[in-house]
């Protein structure tokens, strides 16, 4: 007995709509605390967040290096001197609206400043630290 072509394209369809990250919808920094909460398994502390924002690591860079300490203004990237946008959410809305974008950029910045990428407490306490900040 042969399987229905249907249950073949069903399949597949819930294996695409399974590998396919959860990118499309409108996000925002909120969001993406909860979505590292969830992940780490325990809440956030914004003061572990602070700390790690502006720990210097190799090269003695820091978060704070490109994006300011606090990260409440635009700022220049240490190496580069390219702009770079205001970081915290209060201050710039548009920051944290794109996770494809947000997981990008914590994995190029993690790696730049740790030499690793940062786990998912370290990524929502850094958040928590962003959201504390507050015009």
């Amino acid at each position: 007995m042969t399987a229905s072509p249907f249950i073949h394209i069903a399949a597949g369809l819930l294996a695409a709509c399974a590998l396919t990250p959860a990118t499309a919808q409108p996000t925002n920094a909120s969001a993406q605390l909860q979505r590292w909460q969830a992940s780490a398994g325990a809440p956030a502390d914004a003061a572990r967040g602070q700390k790690l924002f502006n720990t210097k690591a190799g090269n003695d860079l820091s978060c704070a290096s490109c994006h300011g300490a606090p990260p409440t203004g635009p700022a220049r990237h240490a190496s580069t001197g390219k702009p770079i946008d205001t970081l915290a959410p209060a201050f710039n809305a548009e920051r944290f609206t794109d996770t494809a974008k947000v997981d990008k950029w914590f994995r190029r910045n993690c790696k730049d400043v740790f030499s690793r990428e940062c786990s998912a407490a370290e990524k929502a306490d850094v958040m928590a630290y962003l959201l504390s900040l507050k015009k």
